[in-house]
């Protein structure tokens, strides 16, 4: 036997959590989908949440982390920052050590400043105003509520996320949708924390998945199978559940594209008794699973129990470090604000058209297709000139763990590729976390076929690659 100790990745460090329901108002512009039919929110699924999470050292050496999770698609880069600003205030943490990442539930609506003109739109700046409100008061609370806490670390498997690039064979095209022949990332992180006492305070789950089980036909505020997800793990736990979305730019719920909200809530439920199951495989809190020796029975056994850390496994798990830093990636050219403009206008007149004429089929695709331009002359006004464009990333070690967060949207190549060359790190990869406009993050050999993820991204083919080589370099630097 050249093993005697199996450990569990731990991170020792003081913890906070505070949680803030930040659903908007019913009748607020929602129309996420360029397929669907209605502009306004007609009701609410489920509430949408934000978590915040405060991460400091025990030491008291330098300021720690603030993570806020918010059930939002996004936000744009100015609305971004200023909560970013509001978070750091209300904290005491500097801005540069507070990330913001998203579900990226399509069914919150898209609360961005070129929606306001359209249908309930309206409603926006004010939801943007309680949102800033509330985050603020959770950023406080969470650093107020700070104790020592260890988090202990687990991995399972679900198999609800699909490869999401499927080749349409009888149309000769890709389509963006459940692709059975292509595995997908099935992998599912959890972090159980507990207090001095070993008193659940809170539950982590990480798992890439677009959460597109509700789509065009859905006409409710819903966090999609997220919600679902944290109440059943909530139920079992009577801890709050804290979601962070990975990397899924490539996957999708094999059961997606729907109106039925139960649909969603049978997908939260698989992410959750997958989260269920890797949470009880834990022992106890800091203590690692040794091989404790031979026992004669009727067989000569090898027995194996659970050994509190000792000093040197304490040291380890207490190490924090880390930080923010961008990445300056290769930009294709950039679309004409002038064409993409002529072409809004030219397919809303088409669509009034055709929805004058009771061409439904066409109506719709013609409101897509105006959408699309729509969405990219948003995108242009944040992608600076010059050939490249900066994505905002962090590294932090916190113990056996490393937390990594990006902006954009990359395909799981980022994390499967990370894991592989760090094969003996926990590692936590939340994207998400702003330059929406940047879009997708396709790995070099997707580019040119008509995938869907390539038409909105301004990033030019080796961008993953270039973006997985920074980030495996940092992480290097803090293990």
């Amino acid at each position: 036997m050249t093993t005697t100790t199996r450990q569990t990745p731990t991170s020792r460090l003081r913890f906070g959590t505070a949680r803030a329901d930040v659903t908007p108002p019913v009748g607020i512009y929602h129309r996420m989908w360029g397929a669907a039919s209605h502009d306004r929110a007609a009701g609410v699924h489920r509430p949408l949440y934000a978590d915040a999470i405060a991460l400091l050292p025990r030491a008291g050496d330098g300021p720690g982390l603030l993570r806020l999770l918010i059930d939002l698609v996004g936000l744009g880069k100015n609305e971004l920052d200023e909560l970013t600003r509001t978070a750091a205030q209300a904290s005491g943490l500097p801005a540069a050590n507070v990330v913001i990442t998203f579900s990226h539930t399509h069914s919150a609506g898209m609360m961005t400043p070129d929606r306001i003109p359209l249908p309930g739109g309206d409603l926006i700046p004010g939801y943007l105003a309680e949102l800033s409100a509330a985050v603020g008061r959770i950023s406080r609370e969470t650093v107020d509520v700070v104790q020592d806490a260890v988090i202990s670390y687990a991995a399972g498997r679900c198999g609800m996320a699909a490869n999401r690039d499927c080749w349409d064979d009888e149309r000769g095209i890709f389509v963006c949708g459940f692709n059975p022949a292509t595995p997908a990332d099935d992998t599912l992180l959890v972090g159980r924390v507990t207090d001095a006492k070993g008193a659940l305070l809170a539950t982590l789950v990480n798992y890439a998945c677009h959460p597109t089980t509700l789509a065009w036909e859905n006409q409710l505020i819903s966090p999609d199978y997220v919600g679902s997800l944290r109440e059943t793990v909530e139920d079992q736990t009577g801890a709050p559940c804290l979601f962070l979305q990975g990397a899924c730019g490539d996957l999708g719920p094999v059961q997606g594209f729907v109106g039925d909200p139960a649909a969603a809530d049978r997908n939260g439920r698989e992410v959750a008794y997958a989260a269920l199951s890797a949470l009880s495989s834990l022992g106890p809190p800091a203590a690692d699973f040794a091989y404790a020796g031979p026992v004669v029975s009727g067989a000569t056994l090898g027995a194996w129990a659970y050994i509190p850390h000792d000093y040197r496994r304490r040291a380890e798990s207490s190490r924090m470090n880390g930080g923010g830093f961008a990445v300056h990636l290769p930009t294709r050219a950039r679309p004409n604000p002038d064409r993409l403009s002529a072409e809004v206008e030219e397919w809303e007149s088409r669509w009034e058209e055709a929805l004058k004429e009771g061409r439904n089929e066409e109506a719709r695709e013609a409101r897509a297709m105006a959408e699309r331009s729509r969405r990219w002359l948003a995108r242009l006004q944040h992608i600076p000139a010059g050939g490249s464009a900066p994505l905002h990333c962090a590294v932090y070690r916190l113990g056996d763990a490393v937390w990594v967060t990006c902006g954009g949207e990359p395909y799981s190549l980022l994390q499967t590729e990370l894991r592989r060359r760090f094969p003996d790190e926990t590692i936590f990869v939340s994207p998400l976390s702003g330059d929406m406009h940047v879009a997708y993050l396709l790995p070099r050999d997707r580019y040119g076929l008509g995938l869907y993820q390539e038409e909105p991204s301004i990033l030019a083919p080796g961008c993953l690659e270039a973006l997985i080589d920074a980030i495996a370099e940092r992480i290097l630097a803090v293990i």
